[in-house]
């Protein structure tokens, strides 16, 4: 199957990556309403964040050029001095993009 992104085919596109992305984002609150929150779960997920980060990123790392590395460095800096993700992202896309805006 293959859809035609002129005309009307990219809008289709992208609703349906929007009703895959709403799925998987309601199935997931539906599928936690029946696990327990305990401390242990709460510690699950917190570490889960990171993992995730860590598992997009090392490829990029490994395969990407020294802007991609300098992001990843600072990313991972970011993370282990504030242990917050969000800040850890803002840092290596800051990153990356200095460095290729001033290679």
């Amino acid at each position: 199957m293959t859809l035609q992104t002129a005309g009307s085919g990219a809008l289709v596109i992208i609703l349906i990556m929007a009703v895959v992305t709403l799925v998987t984002r309601w199935g997931g609150v539906f599928a936690m309403s029946f696990v327990p929150i305990s401390r242990r779960t709460e510690q699950f997920i917190s570490a889960m964040s990171g993992s995730v980060l860590v598992a997009l990123l090392t490829p990029m790392a490994v395969n990407g050029d020294n802007g991609a590395r300098l992001a990843f460095l600072a990313t991972a800096v970011t993370m282990l001095l504030v242990k917050k993700p969000l800040p850890a992202i803002t840092a290596g896309i800051v990153a990356v993009a200095l460095f290729r805006h001033l290679a």
